[in-house]
C-alpha cells in the first residue's frame, strides 16, 4: 500500500485494477489492487486448506473476509447511495451549519435530540453512532452562540462522568454498554467546577432574558433545559463522592432535575423536528459521519430514541437514583443485600445499576468485614460474638476473624452480581455457589472448634451450626434465585415446570424455613440469656415480661406460603400430565434426564443441601408414593387446591405490601381453577392450560383454554 497526499476523491466509475484514492479525515491513501497476485498465490493451496501464520490466524482470516463486504463491513455503508457525507468544516463552508443566530426552536430541537442520543448510547449503542453524530460536538469551540457552545461542552462532561460511573462499577456487558470513544477527547481541559459555573452563567443569562423577552414561553423552555442539565451534572458529581449515602443535597439536586424535566416534557414539541422523528436530515446532525470509524462488523442500524421516550428514560433514571440515595450504611448487610436484590428486580438502567455499586463501599474489605460481623450477629447471635468470655478468647477471635475475612469476597461478589443485567446474573449465581460451597465447609469447621472452646469455658449456649446456618441461609437464597430467574428469563418450557416447582417445594423452601427457624431459636435463646443476666446484675425480683414476637415469624410465614404455592403448581402440573393436557416432547428426540441435570447442574458441588439426582427425583415423585391410592387427577387437583388455600391464609397474616397482594390474588385465582378441574370441568378437553406471568414473574395464573 502506498500513501500520497492527493486530494482526489474516489469515483464510482473506477474499474478494478485502477489505483483508487480514498480520503478519510485529513489522510489520503493510495490503494493498489493485488487481486491477480493473490489469486496466483492461492493456487498452491489445496481445496479446504487455509493459510496459517503467527501474524495471520483464523481470526485475521475472518476479519479479512469481512472487510470491504457491504453485508459485513459497517464502514461500507458510506459507499451506498450518492449522498456525499459532509463533515463540520464542509457544512460550515457551504453555510449549511449555523454557528450563530440560532432561533429558540432550533436550540430546543438540538438539545432534545442530543439528549435522545445520550439515552441511545446508554442503551447499548456506540458513541460514534449516537452522541457524536451531533456535528457541533466535533468542534464546540468554533460555535459562536454562547448557549449552544456551553451546552455542547456540557455534553462532553456528561458523557465523561457517565462513562466514569459505568467503567468504575464494572457491571456492564457488551450488550449493555459500549465504552469506546473512537478518538474523541472529552474536553479534559475544562474542570468540573468551571463547567458548573458556565452552566450557571447561562442559566442566569436566560433568566434575565426571560423578564424582557416577548417569547417568554420559548425562553422558559431553553432555561428549563439548561437548568436540567446543570442539576443532572451536579447530582452525578455529588453522588460520586465518598460517604454520600442518604445525602440530603443529592436528593435536592435530583428533585430539581425532575422538576425541570417535567417542563422539558411539556415543551418538547417546541423544537424543530429531528432525525429521531423520521427526518432524513436535521440541523447539526449527520448519522453517517462516523461510519468509517466503526470496526468491520455486521452493519448495525442505530435508531435514535424518540425525544419523548428519551425524556421518560431520564425521569425513570432520576427516580431510581433517588432510591439509591436512600440506602444508608447504617443498615445491616442483611438489609443491604435485600435492597440490592429487590432493586435489581425492577430492571434498572446501566447508570442506576452502576451508581448503586459505587455509593455502597462493596470493595472496601475492612468495611465489608465489619458489616459481615454485624450481619451474622444480628442473624443468629452466635456465642463467639455475644458472650464476653468467648469474645475475649484470643484463639476464638482469630478463628472468627479468619472466617469473616474469607467471607468478604463471596459476599462482595454477591452484591456486585446484583448490578449486572438479569441474564448475566443467572450465570454468575451458578459460579457464586462454588464460593459458598467452600464457605460451608469452613463454617462447619469453625463452629465445631468454637463449640469446643465454649464447652471448656462453661458457656451454656451451644455454638454448633451458628456460622453454618448463616451461610446455608444465603446459599439457599442463591439457589432459589437461580431457579426463579429461569421463569423470569423464560428459559423453561411448560413441561419442565413440574420438576422446578417440585425442587423448590420439597427441598429449597423447606431447608430455608428450617434455617430461619434455627436462627429464630438462637435469637430467642440469646434474648433470654441477656434478660437473665440483667436481672442478676440488678438483684431484683423477676419481673413479668410480655411475650416478645418471634424475630423471623414474618419471614417464615412468607416462605411457607411460597412453599405451598410451589406445592400447588407441582400437583396441578402432575395432574395435567396425568390427563395428557400438558404437551410432552417425544422421548426419541428429547431426554428429560438431560434437561433435569442441566437445570440443576450448579447444585451438584454442594454438600448442603445435598443435590437430588434424577433417579431419586423419579422415585420420589412416583404416584405410588402418594398416601391415597389409586392416584387420579381429581386427587391431585384437590391437593393443589389445599396448597393454594394454605398459601393464601399464610400471606394474609403478613403486612399487605404490593407483592403480597399480587400473590394472594394468584392464590385465589388458581384455587378456583383447580377446584373447577377437580369437579370435572373440561375433563374431556385436551387443550393445554396457559400459564400467565402477568401478575408475577415467578408464579403464574393458570388459565384454561
Amino acid at each position: 500500500m502506498d500513501s500520497s497526499a492527493t486530494e482526489s476523491a474516489p469515483s464510482s466509475s473506477e474499474k478494478p485494477g485502477m489505483t483508487v484514492l480514498m480520503r478519510q479525515k485529513n489522510h489520503v491513501y493510495n490503494w493498489n489492487d493485488i487481486t491477480n497476485e493473490f489469486m496466483g498465490s492461492v493456487k498452491d493451496l489445496a481445496l479446504g486448506e487455509l493459510l496459517h501464520d503467527d501474524m495471520f490466524g483464523l481470526f485475521e482470516a475472518m476479519s479479512a473476509i469481512e472487510m470491504m463486504d457491504p453485508k459485513m463491513d459497517a464502514g461500507m455503508m458510506c459507499n451506498r447511495g450518492f449522498k456525499h457525507i459532509m463533515d463540520f468544516d464542509e457544512q460550515v463552508k457551504q453555510n449549511i451549519l449555523k454557528l450563530k443566530d440560532f432561533t429558540s426552536e432550533e436550540r430546543i430541537g438540538i438539545i432534545d435530540t442530543t439528549l435522545a442520543c445520550i439515552v441511545s448510547w446508554l442503551e447499548g449503542h456506540s458513541l460514534a453512532q449516537t452522541v457524536f453524530i451531533n456535528l457541533y460536538l466535533h468542534k464546540p469551540y468554533m460555535i459562536e452562540d454562547r448557549i449552544m457552545k456551553v451546552f455542547s461542552l456540557s455534553v462532553y462532561k456528561l458523557v465523561e462522568i457517565l462513562k466514569d460511573y459505568i467503567h468504575k462499577a464494572m457491571v456492564y456487558e457488551e450488550e449493555d454498554f459500549q465504552p469506546m470513544q473512537y478518538g474523541y477527547y472529552l474536553v479534559p481541559e475544562i474542570s468540573e467546577q468551571r463547567m458548573s459555573g458556565m452552566l450557571r452563567e447561562i442559566e442566569e443569562e436566560l433568566s434575565k432574558k426571560l423578564k424582557s423577552s416577548d417569547n417568554a414561553e420559548l425562553i422558559q423552555a431553553e432555561h428549563s433545559r439548561i437548568k436540567f442539565i446543570k442539576a443532572l451534572y451536579q447530582s452525578l458529581l455529588s453522588l460520586r463522592k465518598e460517604n454520600q449515602l442518604n445525602n440530603v443535597d443529592n436528593i435536592r439536586l435530583l428533585n430539581t432535575a425532575l422538576d425541570m424535566l417535567q417542563h422539558v416534557k411539556n415543551t418538547v414539541d417546541f423544537g424543530i423536528e429531528g432525525i429521531e422523528d423520521g427526518k432524513s436530515s436535521m440541523l447539526g446532525f449527520e448519522p453517517m459521519i462516523n461510519q468509517r470509524l466503526l470496526p468491520p462488523t455486521f452493519p448495525r442500524y442505530t435508531k435514535i430514541k424518540p425525544k419523548k421516550e428519551a425524556l421518560i428514560y431520564f425521569e425513570e433514571m432520576l427516580d431510581r437514583l433517588k432510591i439509591v440515595c436512600r440506602l444508608s450504611t447504617t443498615n445491616g448487610l442483611n438489609q443491604v443485600l435485600d435492597f440490592f436484590i429487590e432493586y435489581s428486580k425492577t430492571g434498572p438502567c446501566i447508570l442506576s445499576r452502576s451508581a448503586l455499586q459505587l455509593v455502597y463501599p462493596v470493595n472496601n474489605s475492612k468495611f465489608m468485614k465489619e458489616q459481615l460481623r454485624d450481619a451474622v450477629k444480628s442473624f443468629i447471635a452466635p456465642p463467639s460474638l455475644t458472650v464476653k468470655s468467648l469474645q475475649g478468647n484470643t484463639q476464638a477471635k482469630q478463628y472468627v476473624d479468619s472466617f469473616l475475612t474469607h467471607c468478604v469476597r463471596p459476599f462482595s461478589n454477591f452484591l456486585q452480581l446484583c448490578g449486572h443485567n438479569r441474564a448475566r446474573q443467572r450465570d454468575k449465581l451458578a459460579h457464586l455457589l462454588e464460593d459458598f460451597s467452600n464457605l460451608q465447609d469452613e463454617a462447619e469447621r469453625v463452629d465445631a472448634f468454637l463449640h469446643n472452646i465454649a464447652a471448656s469455658s462453661n458457656v451454656s449456649r451451644q455454638h454448633l451450626a451458628c456460622f453454618g446456618t448463616w451461610i446455608l441461609y444465603h446459599t439457599l437464597r442463591i439457589m432459589i434465585m437461580y431457579l426463579l430467574t429461569g421463569f423470569e428469563l423464560q428459559l423453561y418450557i411448560a413441561h419442565e415446570f413440574y420438576y422446578i416447582y417440585w425442587y423448590l417445594y420439597e427441598f429449597l423452601y423447606g431447608w430455608l424455613i428450617s434455617a430461619l427457624t434455627r436462627a429464630d431459636s438462637f435469637l430467642v435463646e440469646n434474648d433470654l440469656m441477656n434478660d437473665t443476666n440483667k436481672q442478676k446484675n440488678a438483684n431484683k425480683k423477676k419481673p413479668k415480661h410480655k411475650k416478645k414476637p418471634r424475630p423471623y415469624m414474618k419471614d417464615i410465614a412468607y416462605y411457607q406460603a411460597l412453599q405451598n404455592m410451589c406445592g400447588g403448581y407441582y400437583k396441578a402440573l402432575l395432574a395435567f400430565r396425568f390427563e395428557g393436557k400438558l404437551q410432552v416432547p417425544n422421548p426419541q428426540f428429547d431426554c428429560e434426564q438431560v434437561r433435569y441435570e442441566h437445570r440443576f447442574a450448579p447444585f451438584q458441588n454442594l454438600l448442603t443441601p445435598p443435590p437430588v439426582q434424577y433417579a431419586e427425583f423419579r422415585e420420589m415423585t412416583s404416584l405410588q408414593n402418594f398416601q391415597h391410592q389409586p392416584v387420579d387427577s381429581t386427587y391431585l387437583y384437590i391437593g393443589g387446591c389445599k396448597h393454594f388455600h394454605q398459601a393464601r391464609q399464610l400471606l394474609e397474616t403478613i403486612p399487605q405490601e404490593s407483592e403480597v397482594v399480587e400473590l394472594i390474588k394468584i392464590c385465589k385465582t388458581n384455587f378456583i381453577v383447580l377446584k373447577l378441574l377437580a369437579g370435572g370441568h373440561k375433563k374431556d378437553s385436551t387443550n393445554p392450560p396457559e400459564f400467565v406471568f402477568d401478575q408475577c414473574k415467578y408464579f403464574p395464573i393458570i388459565k384454561l383454554v
